[in-house]
């Protein structure tokens, strides 16, 4: 039962990488976005984003209550450690639901629109560099569970240039991953051939971003070309997120967008997938040299149980009803278009 609640862990980050931040992405190209084409980007982002606007931050609650229920150690050293970080990313995320909220639904149109866009803009900017850092930070050894002073504890663990270029990274994907959900979303040729050149700038931010970040890995110290090339499955993970890149490009010049959104979410996936598997069970890396294991600093084995039934059990009901919300939300966006 163990690694039923791991596979549920690993699939509930995935799906909030995809989703979240498809969602968040959104917000990234509307900064990216020329005055005068605001009004045209939002409104198709709103028909975007709306089936997962909902339901997006359920992967992040799950992923949070697994590792509170089934593994406290690594919750207790991350939330203590890593603290500042979450706190920002936290906010972040509320501040964009709020934002986004009021400048969709407020009656009163005035001055406080640009407050709220720029809030919305900004925060969906900062919580996926800050999701970067977090993760980051946990792999990079440089968790100090032995630090005598506030910036060794609190600060040096995550205030480092490879998770800042981690979390750029991760900004450029979540903006990536946006633009392309959003070229099935449009309804004329000029806004499709927008969005496809939205795509191929994220792409290219992406590719830089990445690079940034081998760079500041090895300045680092940090074995990061092992940890990727190191083995058969990180490189197949690799060569086979090249292909698809390579495909998706060529689909993408070639104006055939129907599977681009598989596309970029196989690369994502693949890029998870390289970065997580060289390190199982090891989530969380401390600079002493120490790790905190998924198998061996999990919670009590009837604990891990209870944990997985409630999975299993659980999804038999979200699964269905998410499915039906996206449903719901593409009848709706279809019925608009018709009109």
């Amino acid at each position: 039962m163990l690694y039923v609640v791991i596979i549920f862990l690993w699939t509930a980050i995935l799906l909030y990488l995809l989703m979240g931040g498809a969602d968040f992405g959104a917000g990234i190209v509307e900064l990216f976005t020329s005055e005068k084409n605001l009004n045209r980007t939002r409104k198709t982002m709103y028909r975007a984003i709306g089936p997962i606007w909902e339901a997006n931050h359920m992967w992040l609650i799950i992923a949070i209550v697994i590792l509170f229920v089934g593994f406290p150690d690594i919750y207790t050293t991350m939330s203590v450690h890593l603290h500042i970080p979450l706190l920002i990313m936290l906010l972040g995320i509320i501040a964009r639901g709020t934002a986004f909220t009021f400048r969709h639904y407020d009656a009163v149109v005035d001055d406080m629109q640009h407050i709220y866009n720029r809030i919305f803009v900004y925060s969906s900017f900062i919580t996926p560099l800050f999701l970067g850092i977090i993760a980051a930070s946990a792999v990079s050894g440089q968790i100090n569970p032995n630090a005598s002073t506030f910036e060794e504890a609190y600060i040096a663990s995550w205030l480092n240039w490879f998770s800042v270029a981690v979390g750029f990274f991760t900004v450029s994907i979540c903006g990536f991953l946006a633009a392309v959900y959003i070229i099935g979303e449009t309804d004329n040729d000029l806004d499709k051939r927008r969005f496809m050149q939205k795509a191929r700038f994220m792409n290219i931010a992406a590719f830089a971003c990445g690079a940034l970040v081998f760079i500041a890995a090895h300045f680092e110290g940090i074995p990061l070309v092992d940890w990727v090339f190191g083995d058969i499955v990180g490189i197949t993970a690799i060569a086979a997120a090249t292909i698809s890149l390579v495909v998706f490009w060529r689909l993408l010049n070639q104006g055939k967008t129907r599977i681009l959104r598989i596309l970029a979410g196989f690369q994502v996936s693949m890029i998870l997938l390289t970065t997580t598997y060289r390190h199982f069970p090891n989530i969380v890396i401390l600079k002493n040299g120490d790790y905190l294991s998924l198998l061996e600093h999990r919670g009590h084995d009837k604990t891990i149980e209870a944990l997985a039934w409630a999975l299993l059990l659980g999804s038999l009901f979200i699964l269905p009803a998410l499915g039906y919300l996206i449903y719901s939300f593409q009848k709706k966006a279809s019925e608009t278009v018709m009109h």
